[in-house]
């Protein structure tokens, strides 16, 4: 049975959301594909507009996401955030990615977080091989997360959170002889935040995060199973208060997948495959990456075929501001870099924010910058709702609402 559009998403969603690069670079391309990479989308929109970047930045509602350890910094009580973002819009109106999620303080030094990411792939219609509709399915994948974060002392913190990830592309077609079925997985991210103010109305921070350290996925009963996008991040950032009503700051994240590189098969004189004895293909340059989760882990630190100044290439890089004026209205921008043989997503971000007594929104827009390769959120526009549970209980009794 061939699943015509089914499969097409699948290579889409789950080998890393590269389309049309096969070609783009010659024979230097090497990307790193894993399973289920709609967990590693940018769920909300300030950290959508400045770079994605995340794991320094001021500690905020979405810090689970980004990085745990910050939610023992956040200020308010409790709260309430919820984001929207279109897929591929240019393309297809009904794929999206909504994203819920929650925190309270348990007391001033510690917090506790929740959140619900739901991405849908919208309609699709099954046929056979011979064209005839086998019946239509919403594919559709989702994460359930809850996270901790405890500060150490006044200017330490740890986090931890726990992941369960389900993603449901075929509603149990063949493909084959073989029956498809829903993937799921557990997962973990630990991550630390530092933060110092060195000077008067000066103030920096460094946060690290490794995250989506957990269980292989299959979609299948048989034994090929891929890596969750096991990330290793870790980020800085400055922030000055510029005075009573302006104020800025800069952040910068490096991004690197824990997973292990695709290697270079050997082929004969015709470029066939060639095979051992076990029938595996032979590996020319790079390691087998068919290996458990820690070994992956610490192998994609050296396994690169093209040696250190390819894993040199596996690094992503984000930088993004954020200025603030009244603490009311921001405007931000960034920018995100990948390597062209790993990818080539190249792009400039740009938001604004506005904080109310209770209520703030946060808006994100991307504009490409790499003319080969063009992103799914190309000119989108992502939102998020933050609602301050606090202030609106303060104002509640005090009859403002």
């Amino acid at each position: 049975m061939r699943l015509k559009i089914a499969l097409f998403l699948f290579i889409i969603f789950c080998g890393n959301v590269i389309v049309a690069q096969t070609t783009s670079f010659g024979e230097n391309l090497n990307t790193i594909t894993t399973a289920v990479p709609f967990i590693t989308i940018s769920p909300d929109a300030r950290s959508g507009s400045m770079g994605e970047v995340g794991a320094a930045t001021i500690p905020d509602i979405h810090s689970l996401h980004w990085n745990p350890a910050k939610l023992a910094f956040l200020q308010d009580q409790s709260g309430l955030a919820m984001s929207y973002t279109p897929w591929l819009s240019q393309l297809v109106p009904d794929i999206s990615l909504a994203y819920l999620t929650g925190y309270s303080k348990i007391n001033k030094n510690s917090a506790w977080s929740a959140a619900l990411r739901y991405f849908s792939l919208g309609n699709i219609q099954f046929t056979n091989e011979s064209g005839e509709a086998l019946g239509t399915w919403s594919p559709n994948e989702y994460t359930f997360d809850i996270g901790y974060g405890m500060k150490f002392n006044n200017n330490f913190s740890g986090g931890v959170a726990m992941r369960y990830i389900y993603s449901n592309l075929t509603g149990g077609q063949y493909v084959g002889e073989l029956q498809t079925e829903p993937g799921t997985a557990f997962a973990v991210d630990l991550s630390t935040y530092y933060e110092s103010d060195f000077i008067e109305n000066n103030q920096w921070a460094i946060g690290m995060n490794i995250s989506n350290i957990g269980t292989k996925i299959s979609y299948t009963e048989d034994d090929i199973r891929d890596f969750l996008p096991m990330n290793f991040k870790i980020g800085g950032r400055y922030t000055r208060d510029i005075d009573q009503y302006n104020s800025f700051s800069i952040s910068v994240d490096i991004n690197k997948l824990l997973v292990p590189t695709p290697p270079i098969y050997a082929t004969d004189s015709l470029n066939n495959p060639i095979f051992d004895e076990n029938g595996n293909q032979t590996i020319a340059e790079g390691q087998d990456p068919n290996v458990s989760v820690i070994s992956g882990i610490f192998q994609s630190f050296g396994d690169a075929p093209g040696g250190i100044s390819e894993e040199w290439r596996e690094l992503m890089y984000s930088v993004g501001f954020e200025y603030w004026y009244q603490n009311q209205f921001a405007f931000r921008g960034g920018y995100f870099h990948e390597h062209a043989t790993k990818g080539n997503r190249k792009y400039f971000t740009l938001g604004a924010g506005l904080k109310m007594n209770v209520f703030a929104l946060d808006f994100a827009y991307l504009i490409t910058a790499s003319p080969d390769v063009k992103s799914p959120l190309e000119n989108t526009m992502r939102f998020s709702l933050i609602f301050d549970i606090g202030a609106f209980t303060a104002s509640a009794k005090d009859g403002g609402l």
